[in-house]
């Protein structure tokens, strides 16, 4: 705060300062300085002070709070620019008009820097995702931890850490991708999603029995966010068309010329996946153990010796 009042009164004393000369001089030049300093002054008061650094304190909720500040941000930018250009250029579509090659030719150049602006405008006003949402572009998983005027900043997922765990960097992606690309947005609107454990069990085992231990295992251990994802879930059809959709756990079988394949599907956090998954496979290992007539299955090779031809 004490950095946004220093800044103010710098801007205050340099429009003071060029309102001073210009007043000795009178000259038209110094006039717009004047002008120019002083609009920047108003707005960076209006926007920086009194919206991002009075307003912004009484809204309880962080990531209300951020966007709340952002958008603050980016308003105080396009005032400012708005009302400096319209004091130094009278008639900027004539401005235009007279030098389009020009301007042309600077709209080619700074294209991705416009897409990234139009970008960073079309994830606020649409709210394709927001500060602490888990999402992927162009292939890119991570958490959202800065959204800026031209990047959005991540935390990066996956990769070579197996699971959506962090592996620690840091990745700036062009808020223009957004234009571009898909964006899958994990935490949006839900903080559910379903995933899937495969286990294979032998053609002679008690394949009945195994899925019955393996279905009682899963339902033990998430039994608490599957009634808290059918409460989210169910909440989605008051925004969108949603169908009816089967929170329940379930197993499902595929027999192959190897093995039965076990197919356990549920809810999880999209924040707890890997710790859920990794607590599920610990029970039902140590379950399967204690059942004699259940054997989890290996890819075997046979090898036959023919023997040479007489």
């Amino acid at each position: 705060m004490f950095r946004r009042f220093f800044t103010f009164h710098a801007l205050a004393v340099l429009a003071g300062l060029a309102w001073y000369v210009n007043r000795k001089l009178e000259n038209a030049q110094l006039e717009k300085v004047f002008y120019s300093f002083l609009a920047v002054a108003a707005s960076y008061l209006l926007f920086k002070l009194v919206l991002e650094g009075v307003i912004s304190r009484r809204i309880k909720d962080s990531r209300t709070r951020y966007s709340f500040r952002k958008t603050a941000q980016i308003l105080f930018i396009v005032v400012s620019f708005i009302v400096v250009l319209r004091i130094w250029v009278p008639n900027p579509q004539a401005l235009l008009v007279a030098y389009g090659l020009v301007a042309a030719g600077v709209a080619i150049a700074l294209q991705d820097v416009f897409k990234n602006f139009a970008g960073v405008l079309a994830i606020l006003l649409s709210g394709i995702y927001r500060v602490g949402d888990r999402i992927e572009i162009n292939s890119r998983l991570g958490d959202v931890i800065d959204i800026g005027l031209f990047y959005t900043t991540l935390i990066e997922l996956r990769e070579w850490v197996d699971g959506d765990q962090t592996t620690g960097r840091i990745t700036s992606l062009p808020n223009g991708q957004v234009l571009s690309y898909p964006v899958h947005n994990y935490t949006k609107d839900h903080n559910f999603l379903w995933d899937e454990i495969a286990l294979p069990v032998t053609h002679d085992s008690n394949w009945k029995k195994a899925m019955e231990v393996v279905q009682s295992v899963v339902e033990e251990q998430t039994s608490e966010s599957t009634h808290r994802a059918e409460q989210e879930i169910s909440n989605l059809g008051e925004k969108y068309f949603l169908s009816k959709r089967n929170i329940e756990p379930s197993v499902f079988v595929t027999p192959t010329d190897n093995w039965i394949m076990l197919r356990i599907r549920y809810v999880v956090d999209v924040r707890e996946r890997r710790l859920v998954r990794n607590e599920l496979s610990k029970l039902m290992l140590e379950r399967i153990q204690q059942a004699p007539d259940i054997t989890i299955a290996s890819e075997t090779l046979t090898v036959t010796n023919i023997p040479p031809p007489a």
